[in-house]
């Protein structure tokens, strides 16, 4: 099987700018890039790496083991972890140096265990702002931040940061969350912690919402060069999405019109024309629900997926295009190579770039181009 078959191209260099980019836009003592669900797709280890290249500083993941990859690729960067499964055993990431994050008083006694003697664990506390997902609820502040307190003067853990997580829903909810957040560092000043570290603030808020840039920001999609604002805004904001991928055709058929094609029959050919296989489905994470409508480039041209995406294929009409097995087929890069985007790939699935990057997987072979590894 040849390189090109099927895979994700992903470009280092591409992660690098586009962090050092954000920071310049941004201007805080600290930016962490999320390199959680394996950077996005995009690769963890070496995203992480060409992250830190880049100006990051720190670097997030949601679960311990994620860390543990990080910690054991040879990345000694500060990391934070913050969600945990309900017995889960802090031990190896406090021996890994790595920080974390905690929604509740529960987490707080487990992580001051997981220490021994002679250890502070560094931990970060997580307050809930409105998103109504984890975080301490405000009821419970007083109660966490007074043990937290204890806690360090125990020489048990160090609170080193205290943050929260925005909605998006509308500046107006985020700026109402911001000030819930300022109230929960009050009542932390009050209780003695004085954490280094604040934050509340993702890609979009920390773009948009400068009161909520703090000490720190988590820069997550915008740092593989996709906004969360939509397809026009990443290159207005001077972003290059770092991954590309990309097939080849596996066959070629001309068939007559009113050809039906692919399962159901959604697509019906209108004349004579070309249909090319492309060997990549749903088991590779292209959505199912981007049928009929995801677009695909071949020989310089954007057509349409024809007719419903199976497991392992899809089927592309392209007319009286001159093609041969072999072709490359992109699916999506940087637009601005006129490349289909991953952005036109989420309006097609109804969905979200998130979604369409981080989805991938399978049979799907990585590369990458660029960076240090």
């Amino acid at each position: 099987m040849t390189a090109a078959f099927r895979e994700r191209v992903v470009d280092l260099d591409a992660v690098s700018a586009n962090v050092a980019r954000l920071r310049e836009l941004v201007g805080t003592p600290h930016a962490m890039v999320v390199v959680k669900a394996d950077a996005y797709g995009h690769g963890a280890v070496e995203c992480a790496r060409a992250a830190l290249a880049g100006g990051a500083d720190w670097l997030g993941v949601a679960e311990i083991p994620e860390a543990l990859a990080l910690r054991e690729a040879g990345i000694t960067a500060p990391i934070l972890a913050w969600l945990h499964d309900p017995d889960e055993d802090f031990a190896a990431a406090v021996q890994a140096d790595v920080d974390l994050g905690l929604s509740s008083l529960a987490q707080l006694e487990a992580a001051a265990l997981a220490g021994g003697s002679g250890r502070p664990v560094f931990v970060q506390l997580k307050v809930e702002t409105g998103l109504s997902r984890n975080g301490i609820p405000e009821s419970e502040w007083d109660a966490v931040f007074a043990r937290a307190r204890e806690l360090e003067e125990r020489g048990r853990v160090v609170v080193r940061g205290i943050f929260s997580h925005l909605s998006n829903a509308s500046v107006e909810d985020d700026r109402a969350a911001v000030a819930v957040y300022e109230r929960a560092l009050e009542r932390a000043a009050a209780a003695g912690l004085a954490p280094e570290l604040r934050h509340i603030a993702a890609s979009a808020a920390a773009l948009t919402l400068p009161e909520a840039r703090f000490d720190l920001v988590r820069i997550g999609i915008a740092a593989y060069g996709l906004s969360p604002f939509g397809r026009e805004s990443a290159a207005e904001l001077g972003l290059r999405p770092a991954m590309t991928l990309r097939g080849r055709i596996a066959a070629v058929r001309r068939v007559p019109a009113g050809k039906g094609v692919s399962y159901d029959y959604t697509y019906r050919t209108e004349r004579e024309t070309t249909l090319v296989l492309v060997p990549l489905g749903y088991a590779e994470g292209i959505p199912r629900h981007a049928s009929n409508r995801g677009p695909v480039s071949i020989g310089g041209r954007t057509f349409r997926i024809s007719g419903r995406v199976a497991m392992d294929q899809f089927v592309v009409d392209v007319g009286d295009l001159d093609v041969q097995v072999g072709d490359e087929v992109v699916l999506f890069g940087d637009p601005g190579t006129g490349a289909p985007g991953a952005d036109d790939w989420a309006e097609a699935a109804d969905t979200i770039n998130y979604e369409i990057v981080t989805r991938l997987g399978g049979r799907l072979k990585r590369s990458y181009i660029g960076g240090v590894r």
